[in-house]
């Protein structure tokens, strides 16, 4: 069986913790922040984890992580 390639997007974006689930950093720090209330800005710093219903598709852009 050849080799599968690993999607470049999604590994710039998606990491794998130990538990084999993938973070990544949430959207919207990038500007226009300016409107946006602190406790929105606080809540994008931490990293989320994708959910259970999306971990098929990401695990398949990521075939050897």
């Amino acid at each position: 069986m050849p080799k599968l390639k690993t999607h470049s997007g999604a590994a710039k974006r998606f990491k794998v913790t130990r538990n084999k689930k993938f973070k990544y950093a949430k959207a919207g720090r990038r500007h226009l922040l300016e409107w946006k209330s602190a406790k929105q800005s606080r809540s994008k710093r931490q990293a989320a984890v994708v959910h259970d219903a999306n971990w098929k598709a990401v695990s398949q852009l990521l075939p050897y992580a």
